[in-house]
């Protein structure tokens, strides 16, 4: 009864299990450009909320500054736009800064890579819920607000849930409110600019008397010091241009074309929302007022005009959406952060839990992962937007300049082999030399302010990452000892001839049968068939071997990858069989590709209990020295779920060690 309740309770909240081998699958997956926009330009999108204020609040004295810096920030955003679109072109299978860096520079400047967007996207997520919260609540009377760090909780548990559904399904539920904020911000500028049209050459003039100004009062250089500092504090908006080469994966065919125009579509917006608040600041002599932000004073003088309703009613509406997208921003993070994490389990950095999929072809351990990350640094932060600031966009830089540096790096060995080479560098190289610079002046000035944070925190994250590497190493090391099985397979008397080559072997199902699960014909998958020899001689005539390709985030990326898994996982049982049959024995085997092996396997069971009268099952299990949590974690045991269920059943199961030293 509890079994089947908590299967409904899934089927509402998660929904129904997806067909991997349904090759239509992967169309009615994939995002096309405009929803990619939605899903993972909402994180640069929503920073426009705080990231042009704060950079023009910065200026203080000097507001006409601001163009250079909002001018130096869209020329930014195009570098880095077009230096990820030729990541994208380089590698269209997707990946991002991990695997540029891994590929490009080394595996270890990868994993360093990986590990600060990780951290950089549960960031994402708990600055952008947080944020949202506090406009939510900036609107609701002051005895709510002890309710904000539960209702920010609340909100990324309610993402996680949307995520575990699938990525499609969460961007559709937020293409309204992305929409909503494009359209209310857009007006905004082109409103501002057509109602101050005749005085545009005035801003001009100001610009220049403020240059002047400002180098009189501070000098070359301390103007240049000054006009530094607020392009830093605007850094953030930045942050989610590389969600797209991270998610090419999940992107319509053809990809590489739907990630460039992405990308463009991200780029475009980006940049005429930054310059175009920073412009409506200066024409509308915007100033800070005490509990406002710089948005809200720029709405409320632009309505002033207006009806008192209208003005209104635009106001609340627009500052809704600037509080909603932040949430939506939230939703970069949990679209960009799983594929980093798979990427990674299976490279080994990480558990390789992280790269296995669900029913609904979704990486739940790494999309669980995020959630619970981000829920945790909301609770440490208690929701401090201030704080949350100061950790942020540190990490994305890193992953900028390792990935840009790869790139460079990439143009200058392929020169003799690529037309237009130079073109390509200079577009990597201006790239790396702007986040270069960026990253150096965010961790100078937010240092102090709580950024080392980040940088202890990513460095903790990159030593479990390290040791966890090791732990893979070390065991595959070991594990070679069994490969010279392979190789005494194929000599005379591997294991007891069950009766003269001469006889012609017979099919018996009532002759005692072993069925013996596989992965791969791998030496320790022929150290455990012979143990069985061993163990029970030649009790067993028959022999039924069994395997499950696993679908994980690797195989996962188009049908053709999923026909190659299933030819493989045919082909190494077939390897069995043919080994049995000349020494004797009748052999069966039998092959099936899926997302959840004990399920597969426990299917597979059935069919082959009704096929012989007398089976025993078996499988093989590592045995460390030392069973620790640790151990647990990083190898699945999923041969003692297997046994438990068959054992419900009331089928005999044994497991047989393999010892790793």
């Amino acid at each position: 009864m509890f079994k089947k309740f908590t299967s409904y309770l899934k089927h509402i909240i998660i929904g129904d299990a997806k067909n991997p081998l349904d090759r239509s699958v992967f169309h009615n997956l994939s995002l096309i450009a405009f929803f990619a926009w939605v899903g993972l330009g909402a994180d640069g999108l929503s920073s426009c909320v705080y990231g042009p204020s704060e950079a023009f609040i910065a200026l203080s004295h000097h507001p006409y500054l601001s163009i250079f810096v909002a001018l130096a920030s869209a020329i930014t955003i195009f570098v880095i736009s077009a230096s990820y679109s030729q990541i994208i072109e380089l590698f269209p299978s997707g990946g991002g800064g991990y695997l540029v860096a891994s590929k490009l520079l080394s595996p270890t400047l990868g994993m360093i890579s990986g590990c600060a967007l990780i951290i950089d996207y549960i960031l994402t997520i708990t600055i952008s819920i947080a944020s949202g919260a506090d406009a939510i609540f900036s609107f609701l009377p002051e005895h709510f607000i002890s309710y904000k760090l539960i209702v920010g909780i609340l909100a990324i548990f309610v993402l996680t849930i949307l995520n575990l559904r699938g990525a499609k399904e969460s961007v559709m539920a937020l293409v309204p409110i992305f929409l909503l904020f494009i359209f209310t911000h857009a007006f905004v500028i082109v409103y501002t600019f057509f109602t101050h049209l005749s005085i545009v050459p005035d801003l001009v003039q100001n610009t220049v008397i403020d240059l002047s100004r400002s180098r009189s009062e501070l000098g070359m250089f301390g103007m240049f010091i000054v006009i530094l500092k607020a392009y830093s504090m605007g850094a953030g908006t930045y942050t989610g241009i590389e969600a797209v080469s991270n998610g090419v994966s999940i992107l319509r065919e053809p990809r590489v074309q739907t990630g460039k125009r992405t990308m463009h579509y991200m780029a475009i917006s980006l940049a005429f929302m930054v310059v175009g608040l920073m412009v409506a600041y200066l024409l509308y002599g915007v100033h800070v007022e005490p509990g406002k932000t710089l948005n809200a004073t720029l709405l409320a003088t632009m309505t002033a005009s207006w009806p008192k309703n209208v003005g209104y009613i635009f106001v609340l509406v627009t500052l809704i959406s600037e509080a909603v997208i932040l949430f939506v921003a939230a939703q970069t993070g949990f679209m960009g952060g799983p594929r980093v994490l798979a990427n990674m389990a299976i490279d080994r950095w990480f558990p390789t839990k992280f790269a296995m999929l669900s029913d609904r072809l979704i990486t739940q351990n790494s999309v669980l992962f995020m959630g619970i990350g981000a829920i945790g640094m909301m609770i440490l932060t208690k929701g401090s937007v201030a704080f949350l600031v100061v950790l942020y966009s540190i990490n994305v830089f890193i992953t900028f300049v390792l990935s840009l540096a790869g790139m460079t790096r990439h143009w200058i060995s392929s020169r003799k082999k690529l037309e237009h080479w130079k073109r390509k560098l200079f577009v990597s190289f201006s790239g790396l030399t702007l986040c270069f610079f960026i990253l150096v002046s965010m961790v100078v000035l937010k240092f102090h302010d709580g950024g080392w944070i980040t940088l202890i925190i990513t460095g903790v994250v990159i030593g479990i990452s390290v040791v966890i590497k090791r732990h893979y190493l070390e065991t595959a090391k070991t594990l070679k000892k069994f490969d010279k099985m392979i190789f005494a397979a194929n000599a005379p008397n591997f294991i007891p001839r069950a009766c003269p080559a001469s006889e012609h072997i017979v099919f018996d199902s009532d002759a005692r049968t072993a069925v013996m699960f596989v992965n791969g014909f791998t030496g320790i998958g022929l150290y455990t068939l012979n143990s069985i020899i061993d163990l029970f001689g030649n009790t067993f005539k028959n022999f039924v071997f069994i395997q499950v390709g696993l679908i994980d985030a690797g195989v996962f990326k188009g049908a053709d990858a999923v026909d190659k898994l299933q030819e493989k996982s045919q082909k190494d049982v077939s390897k069995y069989v043919e080994l049995m049959k000349d020494y004797g024995y009748y052999a069966e085997g039998h092959s099936v590709i899926g997302v959840d092996i004990v399920s597969e396997m426990l299917k597979m069971s059935g069919v082959i209990v009704n096929r012989f009268s007398h089976t025993v099952f078996f499988g093989g299990k590592l045995v460390f020295h030392e069973d620790t949590f640790f151990t647990r974690l990083l190898h699945n045991s999923m041969v003692l779920a297997i046994q438990r269920d068959l054992y419900l059943k009331g089928i005999s199961f044994v497991i047989l060690p393999v010892k790793v030293d």
